[in-house]
């Protein structure tokens, strides 16, 4: 039963957010809204974070990812981020893999299987692991799908102020760059 309704809110949310993934402005009281739980994670330079509070930015893209196939999609979006940059100071954007919680002995090897796969030092910063039991945090962003990737733009206590899932495309970065022109400080 609660599959069918989350299936039937997302569904909802995206017809009326329209084609470029954007929530809309106004939201009915009852309706389900989408928000950033409360994690606890590291990033690929063993820096932990209690997120959503240390992002970085006061609007952060996060890139939500399941699967290492996945990273392709999540690629098409990091060659977009620098506009993203530039046109809002309060913008930050990470990485998130999302596994459900293996044992340490799994987390240290992903891990350094990452660590040692991405020479970059800027990626590595931004890309923060979610080892976590992944129900709750799926329930919590509406995702009923993990065989795609999902970006969400999130302030620092977790309100979700715009999304979109799958590869990056003209329509989307339209709609993402029309949402932080409009709500730049």
């Amino acid at each position: 039963m609660n599959v069918v309704i989350w299936t039937m809110a997302s569904l909802l949310a995206t017809m009326i957010a329209g084609p470029t993934g954007a929530l809309a402005a106004t939201k009915r009281a009852d309706s389900p809204v989408a928000h950033f739980p409360s994690v606890k994670a590291s990033n690929l330079e063993k820096r932990d974070f209690n997120l959503p509070a240390d992002f970085e930015g006061k609007r952060n893209l996060v890139l939500v990812a399941f699967e290492r196939e996945q990273q392709k999609d999540v690629d098409t979006w990091l060659r977009q981020m620098k506009q993203f940059e530039e046109l809002d100071s309060g913008f930050h954007y990470y990485e998130l893999p999302t596994i459900q919680r293996p044992g340490a002995f799994m987390r240290w090897f992903i891990d350094t299987g990452m660590r040692h796969g991405i020479p970059d030092r800027k990626a590595r910063e931004r890309t923060i692991t979610l080892y976590l039991d992944k129900k709750p945090f799926l329930d919590s962003l509406l995702i009923v799908d993990q065989k795609k990737i999902y970006a969400f733009l999130v302030d620092r206590e977790g309100n979700v102020l715009w999304k979109s899932d799958g590869d990056f495309d003209e329509t989307k970065g339209a709609g993402l760059r029309s949402f932080l022109g409009e709500h730049r400080q």
